[in-house]
């Protein structure tokens, strides 16, 4: 059970889910791959074909992990996916630790959407955006409890 669930009861028929991956869909695999590997840190995982040019990688950092999908083979494939809007209005919360030195380290080689700051809630948070649009915010729990409900 996640720390934003705690207290709320669960049903038999709710979903039990294991793992969240993202899979983006991004207009050059090889651009996007550097991204997350260079400018954020990510590890390379697996990559389809092995070599250059990909249509398909990922990346992985702990337990979080990203595919990064060449979107011209999944609309070739899923016609449905076709006129999706790339990043759209899709964007990632991914906790960290250290998000100071985080931000230090990024802020030269990325495009900062919100400026590192701490939330009401209890967050210090800076979001970027990837070369394809999709918002990324890293986020560090600084206090325990929202301002104002002590």
């Amino acid at each position: 059970m996640c720390e934003h669930t705690k207290g709320v009861p669960m049903s038999l028929h709710q979903l039990s889910a294991t793992k969240l991956t993202p899979n983006l869909l991004v207009s050059n695999v090889e651009r996007s791959l550097a991204f997350y590997e260079e400018a954020l840190g990510f590890t390379r995982g697996m990559t389809v074909p092995e070599q250059s040019p990909f249509v398909f990688a990922s990346v992985t950092s702990g337990p979080v992990e990203i595919f990064l999908n060449d979107r011209s083979t999944v609309a070739k494939e899923s016609l449905q996916m076709a006129g999706l809007e790339t990043g759209g209005g899709n964007t990632m919360f991914i906790e960290v630790a250290g998000i100071d030195a985080l931000h230090d380290a990024v802020r030269p080689r990325v495009k900062i959407m919100m400026a590192i700051v701490t939330q009401w809630y209890g967050m210090r948070e800076f979001a970027v955006a990837d070369p394809d649009g999709y918002v990324i915010t890293f986020a560090e729990r600084v206090n325990q409890e929202p301002a104002g409900t002590a």
